[in-house]
């Protein structure tokens, strides 16, 4: 097998810490594939990962990076239903910032016909996301209003196309008034609004008296306060992410996390009943070890036929910490995707 590039962490705490190395990379194990990737998706998770605020990540040295897009090249003893040369997409418990990868068969999907890598590279992670919040946790259903954050992400692109599909109305936040066109217009939002302190009075302006059903929650603080208060009985939010505690340094601003911690919404389970209100978190991580679910799960994705992911940024592989700090700023729309070349 050739030797493989990777980016490697010496331990969790400063994405400086992160480095290109070059390692041997061994035949697969019985029951894995081998996959040259050529594209690598960019998650909130990893950063919190290498920041050492993600309680999933692994101890010591570890590679980041939960999803990614390739081709086969070998194939492991007992493996039957890949080749050499089919062209997948792949979910990682950590491990895809690399240009080759061994992994059990069952964490690769074949990547359609019409997809590009850098498109395969954006689906699996925000897509299973997007589908298992909305569907399983927060029973979305025909004609219901559902609060969208960080719309323009790739999990909010997916959500709101997951949404559309099922006769929802979207209402997206941003966190940048120039994503606003884009979201509306591109990707069909009945409402977008731009979060700021008067985000309260705007969510209420754009549901114009509809009952809000379902929150996909990322941001956290205040956002997440207004949100549960303004979300009607039968409301259900689900929590999978918190996007305030995220750092734009290569370290974490402990002092700036703790004050944030100390002053986040603290809701109390003894009101849930009265309030007629649900509240629910999300790991990706549980669901990846549930292998089985995954692929009912994705099974069911995929045959709503959704486009493909909105690719906005595109990096080279040895740019990788270029495409971090920008994915870090709040900047982006789409997904952040590294190529791997040959």
């Amino acid at each position: 097998m050739p030797d493989r590039r990777v980016y490697r962490m010496p331990k969790a705490g400063s994405i400086n810490d992160l480095k290109l190395q070059t390692e041997v990379l061994s035949d697969p194990e019985p029951g894995e594939v081998t996959v040259k990737v050529k594209a690598i998706g960019l998650n909130f998770a990893d950063i919190f990962a290498m920041q050492g605020l993600y309680s999933a990540t692994p101890k010591g040295s570890f590679i980041p990076g939960l999803e990614f897009s390739g081709e086969i090249i070998a194939v492991g003893e007992g493996v039957e239903d890949w080749n050499v040369g089919d062209r997948v997409m792949g979910a990682t418990r950590f491990g895809g910032y690399v240009s080759h990868i061994n992994i059990n068969h069952r964490y690769v999907i074949p990547l359609p016909d019409a997809w590009s890598f850098e498109e395969g590279a954006g689906f699996m992670v925000q897509g299973l996301t997007a589908y298992y919040a909305l569907t399983t946790l927060g029973n979305l259903q025909k004609g219901a209003t559902v609060l969208i954050h960080s719309a323009a992400g790739g999990v909010g692109i997916l959500a709101n196309r997951i949404c559309k599909k099922a006769g929802a109305y979207t209402i997206g936040t941003v966190g940048s008034a120039s994503k606003v066109d884009f979201l509306l217009k591109e990707e069909g939002y009945d409402a977008v609004i731009v979060r700021d302190n008067t985000f309260g009075e705007k969510l209420k302006r754009a549901l114009d008296g509809r009952p809000l059903r379902l929150i996909m929650e990322c941001i956290g603080g205040k956002i997440l306060q207004q949100g549960w208060e303004t979300m009607a009985p039968m409301g259900r939010m689900v929590v999978y992410g918190n996007a305030s505690f995220t750092s734009h340094g290569s370290r974490p601003n402990y002092p700036g996390l703790i004050w944030k911690f100390l002053r986040r919404p603290k809701i109390d389970p003894l009101r849930l009943p009265t309030e007629n209100k649900s509240l629910m978190g999300f790991n990706l991580i549980y669901l990846y070890e549930q292998t089985d679910m995954m692929h009912q799960l994705l099974r069911e994705l995929l045959a709503l036929q959704l486009k493909a992911q909105h690719i906005g940024h595109v990096f080279p592989f040895d740019k990788m910490h270029e495409a971090i700090r920008l994915f870090q700023q709040g900047k982006t729309t789409g997904k952040v995707v590294v190529t791997v070349e040959d």
